[in-house]
């Protein structure tokens, strides 16, 4: 099974428009999928895993709030 890769400049059509250091800083505290490191400067994430971190955004809304 093949896995695709999605680069920095993928995740904005996606609706993640984060930069950067900010998605460092959520990948450190283990808030987002972590990256995975193609070359020195190049880096990306895999897919299905940003996926189902947006999905798992959008189930969170749905979740009733404790009062």
């Amino acid at each position: 099974m093949s896995q695709q890769l999605i680069a920095y400049e993928g995740l904005s059509p996606k609706g993640i428009v984060y930069s950067k250091v900010q998605l460092w800083r959520l990948e450190r505290a283990g808030k987002f999928p972590q990256r995975v490191k193609l070359s020195p400067q190049r880096v990306a994430w895999i897919e299905s895993e940003i996926d189902e971190w947006i999905a798992a955004r959008i189930a969170a809304r749905r979740e009733p709030i404790a009062a």
